[in-house]
């Protein structure tokens, strides 16, 4: 009897079970000579069912399992509006070019306006701002808990200052309370970059809740991962289509892949300068991009996503589990601690080597990767001293020392799913022995 579509797509899928089962079986781990990561991925049959499953489609661009994915992400963040887009970086281009947006009025950002950031973080939440020809302005970090200098933040808006741009370093929350209140108070847009801290709380609630929009990253190192892949989160169904437009070519129609008239008046406006009754479809209300995903990728991110409460959970433990056996360096090492009425979702550990200490980050972190643990320096450090924003028109509010000490001095090692208790007694063995040296 000759098998139809459906038989041989339940064969392939069956497949495609048989052999993660036989890859997980050759999987082996040595400690000592096979690197533990800061970072991978985490992931079963289900999400290679589903990647397979999509292809088979071969719908491809944005589809039913990009809208799925969307729908069921913003239930879970407790937002409105979910928008994919095909990075984290892309994430944060959309959500502040949004902010420029002419749909916005006079709120609307503009060329020369001031928007706060910190230089001790990673690059594309500062990129942004210079690609719309904004001025960041930027305020000095805590040693520690590596986010934004609260007693500084008022001291830097200006007249000239409209937003304030800042992301949760490796998940650790900014003192949420200060920021939307200055915001509020000065009528600043919010944009939380959220990338690093996918399921953090402050005050209870998640982050990327509390702005005016918020970015987030499905990169392999990030919290859940579809490959490449990001999302703008909003409440504002305004801000919401405005993300969209950008990422869709600038177009003004908000249909999706596939559809026609969603609006109703698809041959019936008078839009800019065209013929009345113009093709909706082929209507441009922004100088837009394509940023969007492949359906691929949110047929990852839906198996993903149910693993997600799992991987904050381990990634608590981990952090946890660490810090505790690196307690007794703390005369020698600056450990994280958790922002003030937060509970992270921590991305690493950060550990920056105290003035004094007599050893350096640079002998630490050599013996570290020695042993097969792989390290990281708190992204580009300070970011005014980097090769590509020596001709960049900025401000820095007060000074940047804790910024500049960070450079020198701090790394990171991992905390993410994948490594194991065994990992962690062998990562704090390591750190003993460097020590006992």
């Amino acid at each position: 009897m000759k098998k139809t579509a459906t038989d041989l797509r339940e064969e392939v899928l069956a497949k495609v079970k048989q052999y993660y089962a036989a890859q997980k079986s050759q999987d082996c781990f040595t400690l000592g000579v096979d690197t533990i990561p800061f970072a991978g991925r985490v992931y079963d049959e289900k999400e290679m069912v589903s990647l397979v499953e999509s292809a088979l489609d071969f719908w491809l661009t944005a589809g039913r399992y990009a809208r799925q994915f969307e729908q069921e992400f913003a239930d879970w963040s407790g937002v409105e509006n979910c928008s994919l887009v095909n990075s984290g970086s892309s994430a944060n281009l959309l959500a502040l070019t949004a902010l420029t947006s002419g749909k916005l009025g006079e709120k609307r950002l503009k060329p020369g306006d001031e928007v706060i950031t910190v230089a001790a973080g990673f690059p594309t939440t500062v990129n942004p701002i210079i690609q719309n020809r904004l001025t960041p302005v930027f305020v000095d970090v805590e040693l520690g808990t590596y986010n934004i200098d609260i007693a500084k933040l008022e001291e830097a808006i200006t007249p000239e200052t409209r937003a304030i741009m800042l992301a949760h370093t490796l998940g650790n929350p900014f003192d949420l309370s200060v920021v939307t209140d200055l915001a509020q108070e000065h009528d600043l847009f919010l944009i939380e970059d959220c990338c690093d801290a996918v399921g953090s709380t402050y005050d209870g609630k998640l982050v990327g809740t509390f702005g005016d929009a918020a970015t987030i990253s499905f990169y392999p190192a990030h919290h859940m991962t579809m490959g490449e892949g990001g999302a703008v989160l909003s409440d504002s169904k305004e801000l919401g289509q405005i993300v969209r437009s950008y990422r869709d070519w600038g177009r003004d129609c908000f249909c999706e892949p596939g559809a026609d008239n969603t609006c109703g008046r698809r041959f019936e406006q008078q839009l800019g300068q065209l013929p009345f009754g113009y093709d909706h479809k082929y209507v441009y209300s922004h100088i837009g991009y394509n940023l969007k995903v492949l359906d691929l990728q949110p047929a990852v991110g839906i198996e993903q996503l149910k693993k997600l409460p799992s991987f904050i959970q381990r990634r608590r433990h981990n952090f946890a589990k660490l810090r505790q056996g690196l307690e007794q360096y703390e005369d020698l090492l600056i450990l994280p601690q958790a922002t003030a009425n937060s509970d992270p979702s921590w991305f690493a550990l950060p550990i920056t080597v105290r003035k004094g200490a007599g050893i350096r980050r640079a002998d630490l972190v050599s013996f570290l990767e020695e042993h097969k643990i792989m390290t990281r320096m708190l992204f580009a450090g300070n970011i005014t001293r980097q090769p590509a924003y020596q001709d960049v028109s900025y401000r820095v509010a007060g000074n940047l020392d804790n910024t500049d000490y960070i450079m020198e001095n701090t790394f990171f090692i991992g905390v993410y799913p994948g490594i194991t208790d065994e990992m962690i007694d062998f990562m704090l063995n390591t750190f003993e022995d460097f020590f006992r040296k």
